[in-house]
This record gives structure tokens, C-alpha cells and sequence, in this order.
């Protein structure tokens, strides 16, 4: 989606940015792990299917994603994006009769990140953004071995609802109701939203 290009979501631990082709390299480079494409299910893709990937996600409006960065270390640009990236967050428009669900994906690549708590921020934080474009449920589809994302998902209010033995995958599914939308708020009313393009502009450099 290009709803998001220009917007930067900064919060405790984490902080959102749009995926750009400056970010390409340092995906590709997770992704060679034979780990994280058995948690994700993926192909090992070549750097300039990378790249194409990157450009669909920019691009097609099914489509919504974020590079999360550790906030402590890029804030105040004390370092490059591509040096503080620690995974992504995604959510696909997957129905097309009901254009209010979406599913939602989150990959902490970096080990060190991981049981800290940076996944359920981010997970939140774009959960947050993505009620203003009408979603109201939401569902994640997870392996079964994945037990810390399955975890995690139930303790942002997710329900068990599917187990497909074949693909050995778990669907997990939260309807936001009133209820969850003010929990939902509560859990992000820390979260300021910024613009990628002025956050990016050397110091002194006005924007025309």
C-alpha cells in the first residue's frame, strides 16, 4: 500500500517505517536463514526477487507492510535504518467480499529481540494504524511449532478458531469489538506518528 510510505510509527520499543529498497539487503540476508523460512513458510527468493517483492508491497493495496526498528537505538538517528532493523510486520487484504478483515504477520528476525516484548508492540502498533483504513477482525495463520507467536497472539486477545493438520498451520482470529477497540487504544495511546520523508532530511533542510 502507498497509504503508508511517508508514515513513521514510533513507540516504546519498536518504531514502524516504510519498507524501502534501502532495507532490501538486510531482508535478504535474514532470509537465507533455514529457520526463519520454516516460521514463515518461504522460498528462498534471489536479491532481485527481493527487491521485486519489496516494490509489490509498496505498490499493490492488498497490501501493507513495516520494517520495525529497535526504537532506543534509531531514535535520534543515532544510526541507519538498515543497522537498527529487527524484523517486519505485515497484513494482507485477503477477502475480497470482506474488505474488513485482514491477516497479520510478524517476524522478529533477529534473535536477540525475541521474548522481549518487540513483537506485541509492533503487532499492536499496526493493528492500531490499520482500524483506520475500516479493519475490524483480524486473523493470523502460524505454525504449529511456532509456540511463542501462537502465545503471543492469545495474549493480544486472539482465538484458536482453525487447525489445518495438513499445512500443520493455526488460525487465530480477534473480532475488534468496543471492548477491544478502547483496549486497543489504551495499548498504543503511546505511539506517535511522524513523517518518514522530514525525519529523513539532513538537519536544516527545509522541505519544498
Amino acid at each position: 500500500m502507498k497509504i503508508n510510505q511517508n508514515t513513521v510509527l514510533q513507540g516504546q520499543r519498536v518504531t514502524l517505517v516504510p519498507y524501502t529498497a534501502a532495507h532490501v539487503p538486510r531482508y535478504h540476508e535474514w532470509m537465507q536463514s533455514e529457520e526463519l523460512q520454516r516460521l514463515t513458510a518461504s522460498e528462498p527468493l534471489s536479491l532481485e526477487q527481493e527487491y521485486e517483492m519489496q516494490r509489490s508491497w509498496r505498490d499493490d493495496a492488498d497490501k501493507c507492510t513495516f520494517i520495525v526498528l529497535d526504537t532506543e537505538r534509531w531514535s535520534g538517528q543515532a544510526c541507519a535504518d538498515e543497522d537498527c532493523m529487527v524484523g517486519d510486520v505485515n497484513l494482507f487484504l485477503t477477502d475480497a467480499e470482506d474488505p474488513t478483515l485482514g491477516e497479520i504477520e510478524i517476524m522478529i528476525a533477529d534473535p536477540s529481540y525475541r521474548g522481549r516484548g518487540f513483537g506485541k508492540e509492533a503487532t499492536l502498533m499496526m493493528m492500531s494504524y490499520v482500524r483506520n483504513l475500516g479493519i475490524t477482525k483480524f486473523e493470523a495463520k502460524i505454525g504449529q511449532e511456532n509456540e511463542a507467536s501462537i502465545c503471543m497472539f492469545k495474549k493480544l486477545h486472539f482465538k484458536e478458531v482453525a487447525v489445518n493438520s495438513i499445512f500443520q498451520e493455526v488460525t487465530l482470529r480477534l473480532d475488534v469489538s468496543d471492548q477491544e477497540r478502547w483496549w486497543l487504544l489504551e495499548q498504543t495511546n503511546h505511539v506517535e506518528e511522524k513523517s518518514y520523508i522530514e525525519l529523513k532530511l539532513p538537519a536544516g533542510v527545509l522541505q519544498t
